[in-house]
């Protein structure tokens, strides 16, 4: 065996496998964005629900909103917020658990009596420990505004007594910004009988609540303090906003289920052909067709491990600590910027790795890489997207209740939901849209599914690749969806013979979803 391969064998594989496990156990303690992104969508049906029809031209909104929130929005919010609340709860015991932990171990750890000048922690510790006191910070700030929207949710619904308690127990937190305590007296007095009005409530209110918590808030307290003028207006507002969200609604919650409702159908006549048409049928085409493959694993796992895995968790985070150029902590322009020069580093170095490895192969057997534009690759694309839909949803709520909120999720995420900047969202856009299809359709189906059919049959080869795709993203909580999306990739790849078809279906799941993130959270 060559020293090239006792390295790449021995030396780089286990270390890149020992990585890749321990980020992804360390998702297991971080919250899914789907939490996150569940709550946005609940205050904008809040917001919905306070729409009121005042002309009869306005039916067809009418019937949207109905149709989107069901009977009882209020209700359904107010479950949606006490499991959220149950989740962040959980998590604020773990973190505490291992801050405990933490402290534990460097009490006990023994200090040199030759080196008295060294601390009982190390580095890293330190680190863990500066981390995780600013992960608790976060949650309890998250756990007293969830109590305060809750309060207020419970009164809403005739509650007053719960969400009076709800409120007080806030109040007797010492672990909390004193601002929120504060603003949960000030409900605490604008519910209760008779009615407690509290200096500087109104300033409170806008400060410490927003959307529909806020105006409802409001429109209490200027009925107590007999403003119409104000109450009006605050009522104006309120049902602006609420046709937006009906709005917003409508948008993200029409267009993917018609999408899905095609995608199922499309399902049911594939699987019916199938059955009745055998091996004519459009599913059976090129499915036991394999790849000429010139080269064994040496050459996938050198690309895999030295291409994808150390230029992205090693080379390229190591190239940027080391360039004079400040960390964008602040500025969401600066961060959609350097997440981009990230990607397309990682993404340039790992196809450097590929052609560099495949040069010796030159000229490749057919089917290698292709693209072809005259071609129906289009429709296996936006077939593929609308066949995804209902089995990642599907996959997707079976996760949930595995997870229970747990397992991380991708970052970039967060970051396109709560930027309201065009500059930055265009380019997360191009990002997500376009460099991440092109990059990682080349090297899961371009690249490694046809590989790994030289030692697995086209199925094996699909669900492997799929599954090596969703675990390089690295998150817990997305491996199962992820998973799921990538044999569809792979089985749209392998029938059409054409990269273009699974980067359009890449594409537009991308697309679709970075698009609802910007509709949820834009204002």
């Amino acid at each position: 065996m060559t020293l090239k391969r006792l390295v790449l064998f021995f030396v780089l594989t286990p270390i890149a496998v020992l990585l890749a496990v321990s980020a992804l156990f360390g998702s297991w303690q971080e919250p899914q964005f789907q939490s996150r992104l569940e709550l946005y969508q609940t205050n904008i049906a809040l917001q919905a629900q306070a729409w009121q029809s005042e002309d009869s031209s306005d039916r067809n909104l009418k019937a949207v909103q109905e149709a989107i929130l069901g009977d009882q929005p209020l209700e359904g919010a107010t479950k949606q917020y006490q499991e959220a609340r149950q989740s962040v709860e959980a998590n604020l015991d773990k973190v505490n658990n291992k801050i405990a932990q933490l402290r534990s171990q460097s009490e006990i750890t023994p200090i040199p009596a030759k080196l008295p000048d060294v601390p009982p922690t190390t580095k890293t510790s330190k680190q863990g420990q500066q981390q995780l006191q600013q992960s608790l910070k976060q949650l309890q700030k998250l756990l007293a505004e969830l109590d305060l929207r809750l309060g207020i949710l419970q009164a809403q619904q005739g509650q007053t007594d719960t969400s009076l308690k709800t409120w007080s127990e806030l109040q007797q937190r010492s672990d909390i910004n004193p601002e929120f305590g504060e603003t949960a007296a000030v409900l605490n007095g604008l519910w209760s009988n008779p009615p407690r009005l509290l200096q500087n409530s109104q300033e409170r209110i806008q400060k410490n609540l927003e959307g529909w918590f806020r105006s409802t808030a409001l429109v209490q307290l200027y009925q107590l303090q007999q403003r119409q003028d104000a109450l009006l207006a605050v009522k104006a507002a309120q049902q602006e906003s609420a046709t937006q969200a009906v709005i917003k609604l409508a948008v993200i919650g029409t267009i993917p289920t018609l999408a899905a409702l095609i995608g199922l159908i499309l399902l049911i006549l594939l699987f019916a052909q199938r059955l009745f048409k055998g091996k004519t049928s459009l599913l059976s085409q090129n499915a036991d067709v394999l790849w000429s493959t010139p080269w064994d694993g040496e050459t996938i796992l050198q690309v895999f491990i030295v291409g994808f895995f150390f230029m992205g968790q090693i080379f390229v985070p190591l190239l940027l600590s080391r360039l004079p150029i400040p960390r964008p902590v602040g500025d969401v322009r600066l961060q959609a910027f350097y997440v981009l020069v990230s990607y397309l580093l990682v993404a340039s170095g790992a196809l450097l790795v590929l052609y560099f490895s495949l040069k010796p192969f030159f000229p490749l057997p057919e089917f290698w890489f292709r693209f072809r534009f005259q071609d129906k690759w289009f429709l296996w694309g936006l077939g593929g997207y609308c066949a995804a839909l209902p089995i990642v949803v599907v996959v997707s709520l079976i996760n949930q209740q595995l997870w229970q909120g747990q397992g991380g999720s991708n970052p970039l995420l967060q970051l396109a939901l709560e930027s309201q900047d065009g500059v930055a969202l265009g380019i997360f856009f191009f990002t997500a849209a376009i460099a991440a299809p092109f990059f990682e359709e080349i090297l899961f189906r371009g690249f490694l599914l046809p590989s790994l059919t030289r030692y697995l049959p086209v199925w094996g080869a699909i669900l492997t690749s799929s599954l090596l795709f969703a675990i390089a993203h690295l998150s817990l909580s997305e491996i199962l969806p992820l998973t799921a999306l990538g044999i569809v990739l792979g089985v749209v790849y392998t029938r059409s013979r054409n990269l273009l078809a699974p980067m359009l279906l890449h594409s537009l799941w991308n697309s679709g979803t970075l698009l609802s993130l910007f509709v949820l959270g834009s204002n």
